[in-house]
């Protein structure tokens, strides 16, 4: 059994369409544990692979519950026992579909309509499981950029390990490393065309999904907890 740094619990999509072009953009594929390749796309204005670099390591995703250490005397397997629980009262969350924005200068996805299900889930994710999640470091709390947070955001990174959770969590897959408004704006114009056809409509969240991090800083799924409450 792989030996993992870190877990995470992200969506991630099923297999099809979607995740098959999701993986290829970034070029890494989280469920087979492998690199793929980047297509040459019309109008991108550097290598794809030169614009996707941050999120390439995590694999395609929205965060749930965000990396974390697990807690002296906590086990994969008791994680993945928990999060089977969380599933079997949590209900699948459906959303209209997906579109793409700019969020603090990376392109993301993100669900349309009235996302209070899925903040809900999360946080009840967020909370359910936090007695896996070792305390932080003060080097990662660095990495968090506190002086950069308003109050509330350090409270709850304090809290919860962190800031962007509760009413601060905004679900989102992310596309590109942070750009410049220009190179930004080009790179939205590949993507929808890219994307287009495998949006999901309506947009799913069925499962909860077990990232593990291996010892090169890659994300691998672990396994998928579905939702059926």
């Amino acid at each position: 059994m792989t030996e993992y740094r870190r877990y995470a619990i992200y969506y991630a999509p099923p297999p099809g369409a979607f995740a098959r072009r999701s993986a290829h953009w970034l070029g890494w594929d989280a469920q087979a544990g492998q690199a793929v390749d980047q297509p040459v796309l019309p109008g991108l204005p550097r290598p794809l692979a030169e614009l996707t670099g941050d999120p390439r390591k995590y694999g395609f995703h929205g965060t749930i519950k965000a990396p974390f250490r697990l807690a002296e005397g906590m086990t994969r397997a008791g994680l993945s026992a928990a999060l089977d629980e969380l599933g079997a009262r949590l209900a699948p969350v459906l959303l209209p579909g997906l579109h793409l924005v700019q969020i603090g200068g990376f392109l993301a996805l993100v669900p349309q309509g009235d996302d209070g299900k899925l903040k809900a889930l999360a946080f009840d994710a967020v909370t359910a499981l936090d007695r896996f999640r070792a305390p932080l470091t003060e080097a990662e709390i660095a990495k968090r950029r506190p002086d950069r947070l308003t109050a509330r955001q350090c409270a709850l990174l304090d809290r919860w390990g962190y800031p962007y959770v509760d009413e601060e969590f905004r679900f989102h897959l992310t596309l590109s490393d942070k750009l410049e408004a220009a190179e930004g704006a080009a790179l939205a114009q590949v993507a929808a065309s890219h994307f287009a056809g495998c949006l999901p409509q309506p947009f799913v969240i069925g499962d909860l999904c077990l990232f593990g991090e291996d010892a090169a800083g890659r994300f691998h799924l672990v396994s998928r907890h579905a939702l059926a409450g």
